[in-house]
């Protein structure tokens, strides 16, 4: 075994908070949720509200992709392509600030909590190409083709981030599924 997982696991076992800190394999073995942020996350209405969220974004996202491909290739259909990408961003907006009071109360952060930095960091370039998008659209900036191509980079970004939350929710269900004295 090598030092780094070694030193990993024994600071682990000891019950020392090393997340801040750990890098490479030490980085992995940590547990996503201590028990204590566990039960936050399983006693909060805001765990609910994320994950009823999280699937409706998901749909707007799909039908307003289908909307935008359809307006950039035939030319027809702005007007609908820009209101989907209006509930597409409003509803962004939305999970963001409910995922971030649902991050302050499981993690003690508004933000960028050890456990989903990355994510964070990705959201926030999710927002700001869909607030990009918002200020050409309300400011009269570029062309409706320059717009459309900003909200696709967006969605682009938008999977990559789906994805990245998808991997966690997988990560804290096999947490879960580790018997309790496994990890102790």
């Amino acid at each position: 075994m090598s030092e780094a997982r070694t030193t990993a696991l024994r600071g682990f076992r000891s019950g020392s908070d090393y997340r801040q800190n750990a890098r490479g394999p030490a980085r992995l073995a940590r547990p996503l949720y201590t028990p204590e942020e566990q039960q936050r996350r399983d006693n909060t209405v805001w765990t609910l509200v994320q994950g009823v969220l999280a699937p409706f974004q998901f749909l707007v996202f799909l039908v307003s992709l289908v909307l935008v491909v359809r307006c950039l290739l035939t030319g027809e259909g702005a007007f609908a392509a820009d209101l989907s990408v209006i509930a597409k961003t409003l509803t962004l907006y939305t999970i963001m600030v409910t995922g971030s009071i649902w991050e302050k109360v499981v993690f003690g952060k508004w933000l960028f909590a050890p456990a989903f930095f990355w994510e964070d960091v990705v959201s926030m370039l999710v927002i700001a190409l869909h607030t990009a998008y918002m200020v050409m659209l309300l400011g009269k900036f570029g062309t409706l083709e320059a717009r459309l191509a900003i909200v696709l980079a967006a969605y682009f970004a938008y999977v990559i981030n789906a994805a990245q939350f998808v991997l966690k929710l997988r990560a804290a269900r096999l947490q879960a599924q580790m018997p309790k004295g496994a990890a102790a």
